[in-house]
């Protein structure tokens, strides 16, 4: 699906998505990442959502935002509460949503300036 929104040109926007990729402003990106208004972080969760461990949260934490939407593939599917402690620890909010949705919601969210981190994850081929 494309996505075309308002934006500045200096903020990251998911300007389309699919099973196996997402387009960030107009760059295609596959493989699980981490993206942020202004930066992208590929390579996250290397061993996709059954492999999540605490460590990958921790990468998260570390961003410092106030919102981590989490995007599980195709369906939503929610990673053990254990391995999302320390986005509690640091009081980071966090929804769990299928991909596109994380994608939408990122953009409006960073529209309207928010702190927030896409962290996606890809089904396996």
């Amino acid at each position: 699906m494309k996505l075309f929104l308002d934006k500045s040109d200096d903020l990251n926007t998911f300007t389309g998505y699919a099973d196996d990729h997402v387009t960030i402003n107009q760059a295609r990106f596959e493989g699980n990442l981490i993206v942020l208004p202004g930066a992208v972080h590929p390579d996250w969760a290397t061993g996709g959502f059954d492999g999540l461990t605490e460590d990958d949260f921790e990468a998260l934490a570390a961003l410092g935002v106030e919102i981590v939407l989490i995007g599980t593939g195709r369906r939503q599917r929610f990673p053990a509460p254990a391995l999302m402690r320390p986005l509690m620890q640091a009081r980071i909010g966090f929804e769990v949503m299928d991909l596109g949705s994380a994608c939408r919601t990122f953009n409006i969210l960073v529209n309207e300036g928010r702190s927030v981190a896409a962290a996606l994850i890809f089904d396996p081929t």
